[in-house]
């Protein structure tokens, strides 16, 4: 019988670890949702939260994994057994979108004692600017899987769930051109438009909800 690949064992793996992966990410879902509730009973008109966790499936990890391999951008078959996902700070996350960019301060402050300890790890755009904020840690519900929390504005999050598929994670036929030059301009003109337009609302919204600007009865 042939030796299994690295690939036949980091699946074997990964379902040996999926209970406590979607274990670590409900946990860290249900937290998350408990502090938003408890601290942010009465948004505004217009502004908005959104927490959703997901797990990272199979092939993803691998894949991920695979990437991490510098060299060739692939496994060692005479190296199986030095692999393992549990290399992967992300098989298990959450993510919270917020508008506009002072929620997204404020929960990132109230979630650091909630989760303290954690790595921090931002997400910074082109002029150093924080476009988001990203932490990983261990979770008492497990001992061996990494879990992960975002915090990024929703305009930012809404346009990566597009960018991801389509730029970061193409099809083969358009991984090349998508990675040129002109996209990458292009999607960071995007990002720069989106901050551009959260900071002239919070501009208004501030100014029009002044005590001195607000109808007398």
């Amino acid at each position: 019988m042939p030796d299994r690949t690295p690939e036949d064992r980091l699946r074997e793996q990964y379902f040996d670890l999926l209970p406590e992966i979607r274990k670590v990410a409900e946990n860290i879902e249900a937290e998350v949702k408990y502090c938003v509730t408890r601290n942010f009973r009465n948004l505004h008109r217009g502004e908005q939260i959104v927490v959703t966790s997901r797990i990272k499936e199979c092939e993803n990890a691998v894949d991920s994994l695979r990437r991490r391999q510098k060299e060739n951008l692939a496994f060692y078959p005479e190296q199986a057994e030095k692999y393992s996902l549990l290399e992967l700070k992300d098989l298990a996350g959450v993510r919270v979108l917020a508008f506009p960019r002072a929620r997204r301060t404020e929960l990132n402050e109230i979630l650091r004692t909630v989760f303290p300890g954690w790595d921090r790890d931002p997400f910074q755009g082109d002029q150093s600017e924080t476009l988001g904020y990203k932490y990983s840690g261990f979770h008492e519900v497990s001992k061996r899987v990494t879990g992960e929390y975002q915090i990024v504005s929703m305009l930012v999050g809404l346009f990566w769930q597009v960018e991801h598929s389509t730029i970061y994670k193409p099809i083969p036929e358009l991984r090349g051109a998508t990675r040129a030059l002109s996209m990458q301009e292009k999607t960071s003109d995007v990002l720069r438009s989106l901050a551009a337009f959260e900071e002239e609302f919070e501009s208004v919204r501030n100014e029009a909800m002044r005590p001195d600007r607000q109808p007398h009865s």
